[in-house]
């Protein structure tokens, strides 16, 4: 008998190079075929095309992709993790042999197409979700083996906080959430469910009473505000499409009710199918939201990786394929996100208000070796909003 099995590639699997296509195993062949082992590339990593109604996207994944490049013979510049860019923008240039690093192009930008397809999405869904809070809870739509992948994207895009067990040990946050309506129905009772939860919780994290098992969303709420009192932080609800209606009519009525029998203090919050556009129309009745499925599985941002320069020994020839610019980039950041691409070797531009823009992708290795402090999830984090901040100010989010 046949025994069951997790598919998941292992670290050493993605950094040997065995997570790959097999093209590019071949196109490495055959150029040491040709002779040509000694030519070097710039090969550059870009979007191309956006997905539709996106006028911009957060660079994630970063830390991944160096990870898998790492002891490989290259020198890599990139743009830092969680830099808002635009369609066309160069985000990394890989410098070195071709057969040295090939077949690593498909792992390479799997990591960086997925953390930054995840992270853009949040950072939509922290837009429309002004100062409430937001807790990502979409590991349940992706295999298990990118759950810490994909709660640090979240993060890094700006989401609150994270669900996965994981999340202390791979982002150095300590994970939320609140209860699932499994331990309502085995308990067989609201309040004493609740009630369980708090003892064994109060001292951990606010409780968040679940309140749509059985009975109507403002009977359970009540039912929990009076059954918990003070320890009682918020609800949440998480009504199904089948039940729903409209959704922002419940929250009014939770309000309503929770308000006029002095239950102020109890926040609400909203999970269930919501996306930005959801959370926009509940934002002034909600305390908070729950986003899962919208953030977990995004639209993709097409990254790509072309060669873009080859040297076969006279130096660096501009050459790529149709369709793309020949010749590796740079971009130069002025304040208000002001962006300018040029050649990679041009000189600083001016900035609008005085003073030269800086350059926005920076060597993070060479020749294999790490040769930049890396941030943390968090500092990304703070990065990512800070632009949110300045797309929102100059009316561009």
């Amino acid at each position: 008998m046949r025994r069951p099995a997790i598919y998941a590639a292992s670290v050493d699997d993605v950094k040997s190079g065995r997570v790959t296509d097999i093209y590019f195993v071949r196109a490495v062949e055959t150029v040491k075929h040709l002779g040509l082992g000694d030519a070097r590339v710039r090969m550059e990593v870009h979007a191309y095309s956006m997905p539709r109604g996106y006028e911009w996207a957060v660079f994630a994944g970063l830390e991944e992709a160096l990870a898998i490049l790492e002891g490989r013979d290259v020198t890599v510049y990139a743009a830092p993790e969680g830099t808002v860019f635009r369609r066309k923008y160069p985000l990394m240039l890989i410098e070195g042999r071709y057969v040295d690093f090939g077949e690593l192009e498909t792992a390479v930008l799997g990591a960086l197409r997925f953390s930054t397809s995840i992270a853009t999405k949040a950072a939509r869904v922290r837009l429309a979700a002004g100062d409430k809070t937001v807790l990502f809870f979409g590991l349940r739509a992706l295999h298990p083996a990118v759950a810490p992948a994909a709660d640090r994207a979240a993060f890094i895009g700006g989401v609150d906080g994270v669900s996965g067990l994981m999340a202390e040990e791979v982002i150095g946050e300590k994970p939320r959430g609140t209860m699932p309506h499994a331990l309502i129905i085995i308990a067989g009772d609201q309040v004493k469910a609740w009630k369980a939860f708090a003892e064994l919780y109060k001292d951990e994290t606010p409780i968040i009473a679940l309140v749509d098992t059985f009975y109507d969303e403002r009977e359970e709420a009540l039912m929990a505000a009076r059954a918990l009192g003070d320890l009682l932080a918020g609800v949440r609800l998480d009504t199904p499409s089948s039940r729903r209606g409209k959704m922002r009519d419940i929250v009014e009525e939770v309000r309503w009710t929770l308000d006029i029998h002095g239950y102020k203090h109890v926040k609400i919050f909203v999970s269930g199918g919501l996306d930005e556009d959801k959370i926009a129309e509940l934002r002034d009745v909600a305390d908070g939201f729950g986003v899962g499925t919208s953030i977990a599985s995004p639209p993709n941002v097409d990254l790509s990786m072309d060669v873009v320069e080859v040297d076969r020994g006279g130096g660096w020839t501009p050459i790529t394929k149709r369709g793309k610019l020949p010749g590796a980039r740079q971009v130069y950041r002025c304040p208000g996100l002001v962006d300018v691409i040029t050649p990679w070797d041009a000189e600083a531009p001016e900035c609008p208000g005085g003073g030269r823009a800086s350059p926005l992708l920076v060597k993070y290795m060479e020749h294999g070796r790490i040769v930049r402090d890396l941030p943390s999830p968090r500092e990304i984090r703070e990065y990512v909003l800070s632009q949110l901040r300045e797309l929102r100010g100059a009316g561009q989010a």
